[in-house]
């Protein structure tokens, strides 16, 4: 690196991202707004310094903290001055719901602000706006206190003129013209006046259904900030940096006897439960909603973010995944608004032991299964009347 004209460090970031250098330090997402950093610990026992410490050096020899061969080579302070300028910096931000500390090649992501450089190549959704979402720390991570997704709703009064009743499609394209700032079309005098925000909705809960061979068997709506635990038997003490905090909900299988099933089905149940111990942890972040398996037990899902929907989508064990994306949810709400895109999808399901979707046999016949449903999404629907009734998920499972 010369030392001549100094970069940012902003500039300098995205110029060691782009040069693949560095092992471990790549984009996180293809509009390339956030990044992953290499964040091995020194005391493990696969450090190297030269590989696992390159990029801290780097920053410190671009900023003229250390001299080749004149200074006494110091890792840790390297990786201190790199966080304490990165947390420092108004142009990162990061993202603890997507760091992986606790596998053998860990990282840390970073997003980088927006407000500071134009790092993205689409407009975010208008919407957006009208959606802001706190979250303080990750569900993942100990000590977590608050966690919360507020929904500003539209609410009105209509005082109609003498002979003109208001018709739904009306007060829709309205409440969309108010949530998204854009004028009606063919505007003319209306009496109607929106007052907003007139309410202010905070959820995080989840709505989950367990069925064992199509029988629901638990239908639990999540109060936890952190999210939930799907698991056989409960978090083992001690271990909360490997599951994250212990305040997040624990849902327990309920055992095979509590439905109806021939002896070979409750049998083969029983044996897939064993491998379920540790389960999947779920939870609603900032930009959406996340699952982490950490159970032996092979756990495969659909939803709006499955790669696919005619065979089966796998999760990969004490990785993270995103099952929903709130932008992008967002973005099809509005299309949807707009009269040019259908109502966006929210609905997830896990399938725990089997693969998932399998075309050949009907979910009804599947062991075990979860119905996920993030309450935002319903409560946001129903503002506009496009989302069907929450008794409509309290049901659906008897329905299976």
């Amino acid at each position: 690196m010369e030392t001549g004209a100094k970069m940012h460090m902003k500039e300098w970031l995205i110029a060691q991202i782009e040069s693949g250098k560095y092992e471990g330090l790549c984009w996180e997402d293809e509009e390339k707004t956030m990044f992953r950093i290499p964040w091995k610990h020194a005391a493990k026992k696969d450090y190297k310094q030269t590989e696992d410490a390159a990029l801290f050096k780097a920053w410190a020899v671009y900023k003229g903290k250390y001299r080749e061969g004149r200074d006494k080579a110091d890792p840790t302070m390297w990786k201190t001055r790199l966080r304490c300028a990165l947390n420092k910096s108004t142009d990162f931000q990061e993202v603890p719901e997507r760091n992986q500390l606790d596998i053998t090649e860990p990282y840390k992501v970073y997003l980088i602000q927006q407000n500071n450089g134009p790092a993205r190549t689409t407009e975010p959704p208008q919407i957006k706006d009208q959606v802001i979402i706190q979250a303080k720390r990750s569900p993942r991570t100990p000590g977590v206190k608050e966690k919360q997704i507020h929904l500003h709703d539209e609410s009105f009064q209509a005082s109609k003129e003498e002979g003109k009743p208001l018709t739904e499609n009306v007060m829709r394209e309205h409440m969309y013209c108010e949530l998204t700032g854009q004028k009606p079309k063919n505007q003319g005098p209306t009496s109607l006046t929106f007052i907003n925000p007139a309410l202010t909705i905070s959820d995080f809960r989840l709505q989950v259904v367990l069925l064992y061979h199509g029988q629901r068997v638990m239908n639990v709506t999540t109060r936890s900030p952190d999210g939930c635990f799907i698991m056989q038997g409960c978090i083992p003490l001690g271990n909360e940096r490997i599951y994250g905090p212990f305040n997040a909900q624990q849902l327990s299988f309920p055992p095979p006897a509590s439905v109806s099933l021939p002896s070979c089905l409750a049998e083969a149940m029983n044996r897939l439960l064993c491998h379920l111990e540790r389960g999947v942890l779920l939870w609603v972040a900032p930009d959406g909603v996340f699952i982490k398996r950490f159970c032996q037990g092979r756990v495969y899902w659909t939803g709006p973010m499955a790669q696919h929907t005619d065979r089966p989508n796998k999760l990969e064990r004490e990785k993270t995944f995103k099952l929903l994306d709130i932008p992008t949810f967002m973005n099809e709400l509005q299309s949807c608004l707009q009269g040019i895109g259908p109502t966006p999808s929210y609905e997830i399901e896990l399938c725990f032991g089997e693969e998932y979707p399998d075309p050949s046999i009907p979910k009804t016949k599947k062991l075990i299964m979860a119905q996920v449903v993030p309450l935002f999404a319903v409560e946001l629907l129903q503002r506009f009347n496009l989302g069907e009734t929450e008794e409509r998920h309290n049901t659906e499972g008897e329905k299976m």
